[in-house]
């Protein structure tokens, strides 16, 4: 099955980078694009694409209210939206997770990461950057706030629990896993949650990007974590990596 895209980016030229990104793929589809959010709202209202791709610094309407428009609490049928910026601010991950984006990257990932986001959040999974990831989970397990408001959410956006008198996202998982993890695999699981990607994971450990992704199936598995952000704060929740620090 295709999964169709929606782009929407002031800039044409990171428009025609995502687009070529995502049309060399064989299961994804670019439908559309838009320079503004207005006209992304109104175009994903009208095509209904599986995934709107959003930039965030927009003119007239920017990408979090947009967002909020095809996603927020109250929207009748949302759709999926996953944000992808240049700006690593944590104000914009908590206000576009509370409204409604299942994902959030940034434009200087890997453009595996891109592809592997879109596919994740058509199947209704999270996905945020690693190296937003990493520093969200190490103030969460601090006991520090994880969010400058009321409401924050690291995973989907209506799972929350209460810390320190706090809501806090449910990052889900078991509290251990269904078997346990080899040494490698734990090793696998500490870089993931240290925000490496699965190249790096390869060069890091010597070994090839197949043999990766078989470890990491294996972790997802013996965790029943949906993704590799139920990974990395199920090592952060643990202590996988404090317990080896770098």
């Amino acid at each position: 099955m295709t999964i169709r895209v929606l782009i929407a980016d002031d800039q044409e030229m990171v428009r025609a980078a995502f687009r070529m990104i995502l049309d060399s793929q064989p299961d994804l589809e670019v439908v559309a694009e838009a320079a503004d959010g207005a006209s992304a709202v109104e175009q994903a209202r009208g095509l209904r694409p599986d995934v709107c791709l959003l930039d965030i610094r927009m003119p007239g309407l920017d990408g979090l209210d947009a967002t909020r428009l095809l996603a927020g609490p109250g929207v009748e049928d949302p759709l999926r939206v996953l944000i992808a910026t240049t700006f690593d601010l944590d104000e914009y991950v908590y206000r576009a997770l509370r409204n409604g984006a299942c994902g959030f990257l940034l434009k200087d990932g890997a453009p595996g990461l891109l592809t592997e986001a879109v596919r994740a959040a058509a199947a209704g999974n999270a996905m945020i950057s690693p190296s937003v990831t990493v520093r969200l989970l190490a103030r969460m397990t601090a006991g520090g706030d994880t969010a400058p408001a009321a409401h924050s959410t690291l995973g989907t956006p209506h799972d929350t629990d209460r810390v320190h008198g706090r809501p806090r996202p449910s990052l889900g998982g078991p509290a251990a896993p269904h078997e346990p993890l080899t040494q490698r695999e734990l090793e696998v699981t500490r870089l993931v949650a240290r925000g490496r990607t699965n190249e790096e994971l390869a060069a890091e450990l010597y070994v090839s990007l197949s043999t990766v992704k078989t470890h990491l199936g294996n972790v997802q598995r013996k965790l029943a974590a949906r993704n590799r952000v139920e990974i990395a704060a199920w090592a952060w929740e643990h202590g996988v990596c404090t317990a080896d620090p770098e």
